[in-house]
């Protein structure tokens, strides 16, 4: 999910909370503020802080003026084979290629499983939002295979896009089967994406504030963890216990934008169900049944059929 989905989501955790409600009646926003803070602050850890101190064995950095696609595909079997070999992890760096302001040579690194290699092929021009520019002159697409000493077991896609920005990071994990395990961004959704994390800010909060604070603390970290196993890529869920993210349920993907206006949405629904649960009680109830239908049920149909026709259109 994007930052203010997750922001959103933790707002929503915070009014679930009528301590915090009536806090906030009475002018003092700190319970609000805390599940915003908090629903973010596992991303905001992993890339304003973790990934700078996250180490890699292998860095690629291709010629931006004549990709070498066997060189790349060569380095990314060497991290597979290596890890198979010494049962080690090994990580390597797929640094992008920038040509300008606005302008970026794009590579795929794909995994073919039942084939047990690794593919490298060049790509197209793109400007920073990922599209290929027009009029640019088209090069032959080239492409390299090397084989892997081993299987692979994928828990993200088998092909990556390297484009724009910063590149991607694998960390090759050799597993107790004898296969290897590319995990993608292994710096992203590790400790930080962790239950016993929330748990420990959710104490901390508490002797800092009080036991509503912790409360909320650990319900929006903790939304922001379970609101991210929709996706592909999973969370450490336990760490430091475990070592491996548990798989997403494979649901949606973080850029997608309607999943994140569907969470936006039902955590606004959230937010205005509790705020009308506590007004005073001249008011008159609000449908449960109702809210899930119209509120709730509809929405959703609409925001999946809506982004399964832009998938449908890509």
């Amino acid at each position: 999910m994007k930052g203010i989905s997750h922001f959103v989501i933790g707002v929503g955790a915070a009014s679930c909370f009528p301590a915090a409600v009536a806090a906030g009646a009475d002018g003092n926003p700190l319970y609000f503020i805390l599940g915003g803070v908090f629903g973010l602050l596992p991303d905001t850890l992993d890339f304003k802080f973790w990934k700078f101190f996250y180490k890699t064995d292998i860095t690629v950095t291709p010629d931006p003026h004549d990709v070498d696609v066997k060189m790349i595909a060569e380095a990314v079997a060497l991290a597979v084979n290596t890890a198979h070999e010494t049962r080690d992890p090994v990580t390597i760096k797929l640094n992008t290629i920038q040509l300008g302001a606005d302008r970026w040579r794009r590579y795929s690194v794909i995994f073919d499983i039942p084939g047990r290699r690794v593919i490298a092929r060049s790509g197209p021009i793109v400007d920073t939002g990922g599209k290929p520019i027009p009029g640019m002159p088209r090069e032959e697409i080239r492409e390299a295979v090397m084989p892997l000493a081993c299987d692979i077991r994928m828990q993200y896609f088998a092909t990556t896009d390297v484009d724009i920005f910063d590149g991607p990071v694998f960390r090759m994990d050799p597993l107790d089967d004898g296969r290897v395990s590319p995990d993608f961004i292994p710096w992203h959704r590790d400790w930080t994406h962790s239950l016993v994390f929330a748990l420990l800010f959710g104490l901390a909060g508490a002797l800092v504030w009080n036991a509503t604070a912790g409360a909320i603390i650990f319900a929006a970290y903790a939304a922001h963890i379970l609101a991210d196993q929709l996706g592909y890529m999973g969370s450490n869920l336990f760490a430091p216990f475990t070592k491996r993210r548990t798989g997403g349920l494979r649901l949606t993907r973080a850029m997608w934008p309607f999943p994140n206006f569907l969470c936006v949405w039902i955590s606004c629904v959230i937010v205005f169900w509790n705020l009308h649960h506590a007004m005073p009680g001249a008011v008159e109830p609000l449908n449960p049944v109702r809210v899930l239908a119209l509120w709730i049920g509809i929405p959703s149909l609409v925001f999946v059929y809506l982004q399964r026709r832009a998938n449908f259109c890509e």
